[in-house]
């Protein structure tokens, strides 16, 4: 009868495994079928940002056209395009202490003309 109740104990035992192994393999592949429907999820969610994207990068496109700025600029900024007439001209601070007639170059001397500092 030992090697029956042996026997028996082993086809106890791996009944055990059969039914273990079959739940785990239920788990996996639910888990398996739930990543895959996340995944399909995560590219349909990727389609429709990139279209979102495509779509907000044309727009951009279309607000930004010189026309379209320079309406604006005139409409609600009031702003003018820049003429000789409402130009102000801005001088440097150190420009402005020289004097007008000062040249702001140093001129060639000639050739024949002595250079300044030098001894005769």
């Amino acid at each position: 009868m030992t090697s029956q109740s042996a026997m028996a104990r082993l086809n106890f035992l791996l009944a055990i495994v059969l039914i273990v192994s079959g739940l785990y393999l239920v788990k996996i592949s639910y888990e398996s079928r739930r990543l895959f429907a996340d995944i399909e999820s995560a590219h349909s969610t990727e389609r429709q940002l990139e279209s979102d994207r495509r779509r907000l990068e044309a727009e951009r496109q279309a607000q930004a056209t010189h026309l379209r700025v320079e309406a604006t600029a005139r409409g609600k900024l009031n702003m003018r395009a820049a003429t000789p007439a409402n130009t102000q001209y801005v001088v440097d601070a150190g420009l402005a202490a020289a004097p007008v007639t000062a040249p702001l170059m140093r001129s060639p001397v000639p050739a024949s003309a002595p250079e300044q500092g030098a001894s005769q």
